[in-house]
């Protein structure tokens, strides 16, 4: 053990519950985790139980705590970083009137192109709104119906019984943190997707209610704002007794993923993108301006570091493409493969990839699994695999997965230069993916930049959190992180894949422009 202060570190990500006990220096005492199943229903949405998210929550501090027994009495505070634009409906109780609707649900799109459309519109969004929306928010609603204010309009116009219950929609941070503490608010980061707050100065964020009446949700369900660092008050006491804690132990506001783990990648410094590797991913940097590209998708937004906004541009599906490969195509349970043990599949995937030569012998693919977000906002795109012959197996297809993920993020990086004005020549990796050395390489050959590996970066998030939660103690400044923060490796552009990459990048470009119509056929 150590003598430091520790933080209990709250990771809720699509795919499942992690906690860590980390220090405020950023050293990782203990980790344990649980899974959240993901219910995709039949009318095509995406959803979790908050619930299931508490239960998981409980299960694993509790485990956490009884292996680390030593360690109850130094935590200090609890720091949460969940995914992003999920909505979550509660009563006076705290209660969920039902579950959580995901980021990745898109049931809401055609009640948010009724509420917001008008005589002249953009992307199905009325001329008028979107110019208010840019102005105060700084981006607008993704008219895939994958935002907050998607969501909530959903409920309002399909659920009208549980929108008139609803005391407060959260999104999955804020549940948490009511859960912990009782307390119905939202984070600066949290409340930006439901794009009700005028952002411009990024340390007063507020409702504005101009906006609120654009999207028409009753203001009264929305939580009061508060920044990411804020204590929000003491841990309730049956939740204390539970989990063996002290009811002093502090609750500071948190983050969402992407600012948690801009945090986590110890890329707190101006213009310094950090790229995310999970079921989704990201390339975030914190700028000090306000601005939005809506032809790329991307904006800065709120976030945690005082003064600053972050640069957030988002891609639907990363390693959810290799969960899918596993799940779906090599260990699918038929009657091809009854009861296989699946072994630690991902360090599998990585020998094998390793071992086949850049380039996939040919073979493209492109992760559009789920949609895109951006560079394009596109929800009808699919994946598809590329120039299968005779001549090639199994293993060039898993090469070409970890492949199209990289060369998908090298198409996102161009827009993101020309919004932070000037040439990326490093990123921080981290993330799920970035514990494969193999994945790295090919991203640093694919995206011709230095690619540097954040030590354990499978606790970015986790270790974001904790960071913020020692920011909100008074126990570190964001200005320390950079000093705290440790590399594992750093992958340099191998110069004889080049010439190779380069060519079938351009190839990955024109198969997005020659297949989108046949996307949009197939899947509007």
């Amino acid at each position: 053990m150590t003598n430091e202060k520790l933080i209990l570190a709250v990771d809720l990500g699509t795919s499942g519950m992690k906690v860590a006990l980390i220090t405020v220096s950023g050293k990782v005492i203990g980790w344990e985790t649980g899974p959240v199943r993901l219910i995709i229903t039949p009318d095509g949405g995406a959803e979790q139980s908050p619930e299931e998210w508490w239960r998981a929550f409980l299960s694993a501090t509790g485990r956490l705590i009884k292996r680390e027994p030593d360690a109850g009495p130094s935590v200090t505070a609890v720091c949460c970083s969940t995914q992003g634009e999920g909505t979550v409906a509660v009563d006076k109780e705290g209660n969920a009137l039902g579950n959580a609707i995901l980021w990745m649900d898109m049931r809401g799109a055609p009640n948010l192109r009724k509420q917001i459309g008008g005589l002249i519109n953009m992307d199905g969004a009325g001329i008028v709104n979107v110019m208010r929306f840019i102005k105060l928010t700084g981006g607008m609603p993704s008219m895939t119906g994958k935002d907050p204010a998607a969501h909530m309009l959903f409920i309002r116009d399909t659920m009208p019984e549980i929108y008139a219950r609803t005391h407060k929609f959260l999104n999955v941070l804020d549940y948490m943190n009511l859960r912990l503490t009782g307390e119905f608010v939202a984070s600066f980061d949290s409340i930006v997707t439901s794009w009700v707050t005028d952002n411009r100065d990024p340390d007063a964020i507020h409702y504005d209610d101009s906006l609120i009446r654009s999207l028409g949700i009753d203001r009264t369900k929305l939580p009061d704002v508060v920044p990411c660092t804020k204590v929000i008050g003491n841990l309730r006491r049956e939740v204390a007794d539970t989990l063996g804690l002290s009811s002093n132990v502090k609750v500071v506001g948190g983050a969402i993923d992407n600012t948690a783990s801009a945090i986590g990648a110890g890329a707190v410094e101006d213009y310094l993108p950090h790229l995310y590797i999970g079921t989704s991913s990201w390339i975030a940097a914190h700028v000090p301006f306000k601005k939005t590209d809506v032809f790329s998708s991307m904006a800065s937004i709120p976030c945690a570091v005082p003064g600053r906004y972050l640069l957030t541009a988002l891609q639907a599906t990363a390693g959810g493409n290799l969960t899918f490969l596993r799940d779906n195509i090599i260990y699918h349970k038929d009657e091809l493969l009854q009861e296989a043990d699946v072994p630690d599949i991902f360090k599998v995937l990585d020998q094998i990839a390793e071992r086949v030569p850049a380039g996939a012998n040919g073979v493209m693919y492109t992760p559009w699994i789920w949609g895109e977000r951006a560079p394009v906002d596109d929800k009808s795109l699919r994946a598809g695999l590329y120039n299968l012959s005779l001549n090639n197996t199994r293993e060039d297809i898993i090469r070409a997965f970890l492949e199209g993920i990289a060369f998908n993020t090298r198409w996102l990086l161009s827009p993101v230069e020309k919004f932070l004005g000037r040439k990326v020549e490093s990123i921080n990796i981290v993330g799920g993916g970035a514990q494969s050395n193999v994945w790295c390489q090919i991203f640093a050959d694919v995206m011709n930049v230095e690619i540097r590996q954040v030590a354990d970066p499978i606790y970015a998030n986790a270790r974001g959190a904790a960071w913020i939660g020692a920011v909100g103690l008074g126990e570190i400044k964001f200005s320390d992180i950079p000093k705290l923060v440790q590399f594992k490796k750093s992958y340099q552009p191998r110069s004889q894949n080049r010439a190779m990459y380069d060519d079938k990048f351009e190839v990955f470009q024109q198969i997005y422009k020659q297949m989108k119509s046949i996307y949009h056929r197939l899947n509007n």
